[in-house]
């Protein structure tokens, strides 16, 4: 009987290796070749037909027309009932300033008011007593007229018949200095006259062709009081629009300035997407365009259906603040982006309501 622990027993019984058969790979070979072929026609197939009915991209985000809130007067801030997210409506009031000073400027223009339609008043009621006065000095010049030509008429006579001795030299004095006080006597009528026409034009000059209420003094001083009251009003800050307040920055007690940034409202109830194609994608989009939205915030479940708006006037690199410098010497070409404006469906985005900021993805159709 053998030994069954010698080692040439163990080789004996060990089982002789199976040499690979390189025929049987043949046919699997072929298999794959074939799912690979038939996968690479379909996926051609598929990019010819329907490649060239729609342009997608990824680089699409939420955007809205947001409104700043800035102040059109310098005050404190005596209210500021808001908070960050805070959903307003158009007209509710935002922030309330103090108006003390609103006021007291607001009073001393109305007393300006009226002191300039006093004042202007008193001109309409003058002008007829100026008219008065000057028919008067009119009146009077006639008289010291009529009465100069009979002096000198007197003198003239008498200034004659003293050759003749018919007339003494002293009444010939006498009707000579009678002359004269008449001469003067018109001269200082003529003077009196010619003040009060002029005194009458200037008056008429500040009423001529308006009433008192349009009279430029007036008008002037009713400007000052609109601006006064203008200027109380926006003491009370209002929301232009509908949205949710962001960046708010107000504080109770703080002084605010004239054009100050105190907080944002964005109306994510219009919000719409900026989509950044390809330059290369943009051949056949054309406003109007029907567009398939999705946000990665509710995925690919809800669908958003907008439309092209509009592409922007340049890329995106030129509009940036720093451009790309492409006159450089190491220049190299990069396919561009152009944002393309799209407007969504208010019905879904009240149903599926977005922020600005947010991801999308948008499909154009451009099936003409």
């Amino acid at each position: 009987m053998p030994d069954q622990s010698s080692p040439s027993a163990t080789l004996d019984t060990a089982a002789p290796a199976r040499p690979v058969n390189s025929k049987a790979r043949g046919p699997l070979f072929l298999i794959f070749g074939g799912v690979v072929a038939v996968a690479a026609l379909g996926f051609g197939a598929y990019t010819l037909i329907e490649g060239g009915k729609s342009v997608e991209t990824d680089n699409a985000y939420v955007d809205a027309s947001t409104a700043s809130i800035t102040p059109l007067v310098s005050a404190p801030v005596k209210v500021a009932d808001i908070y960050e997210t805070k959903p307003v409506k158009a007209g509710d009031v935002l922030v309330v300033l103090d108006d003390t000073d609103a006021r007291l400027a607001l009073a001393a223009a109305q007393a300006q008011l009226d002191q300039a339609t006093r004042q202007i008043g008193t001109y309409y009621e003058n002008d007829a007593t100026l008219k008065a006065q000057a028919d008067a000095s009119a009146a009077q010049v006639n008289n010291a007229q009529a009465t100069y030509d009979n002096a000198v008429k007197s003198y003239n006579d008498r200034k004659a018949l003293a050759a003749s001795g018919a007339v003494s030299g002293e009444d010939v004095q006498n009707a000579k200095t009678a002359m004269d006080q008449a001469q003067a006597a018109l001269a200082t009528a003529k003077a009196q006259a010619a003040a009060a026409v002029g005194q009458r034009a200037s008056n008429t000059a500040l009423i001529s062709g308006v009433g008192v209420t349009e009279n430029p003094q007036v008008v002037a001083a009713r400007v000052k009081v609109e601006q006064a009251q203008l200027d109380l009003d926006r003491t009370v800050i209002r929301s232009p629009i509908d949205g949710i307040v962001s960046r708010n920055t107000v504080e109770v007690g703080q002084r605010v300035q004239v054009g100050q940034a105190l907080m944002s409202i964005v109306p994510i109830q219009s919000a719409y997407v900026n989509a950044n194609f390809k330059e290369v994608q943009l051949k056949k989009v054309k406003v109007g365009q029907p567009v398939e939205l999705t946000a990665d915030v509710y995925g690919g479940s809800v669908k958003y259906h907008g439309k092209v708006a509009g592409l922007s006037g340049g890329t995106g690199s030129s509009m940036a603040i720093i451009p790309a410098q492409n006159a450089t010497g190491n220049w190299i070409k990069v396919v561009q982006r152009v944002p393309v404006r799209i407007s969504l469906n208010p019905t879904e985005l009240k149903q599926h309501p977005l922020r600005v900021g947010m991801s999308m993805k948008a499909k154009i159709s451009v099936i003409e």
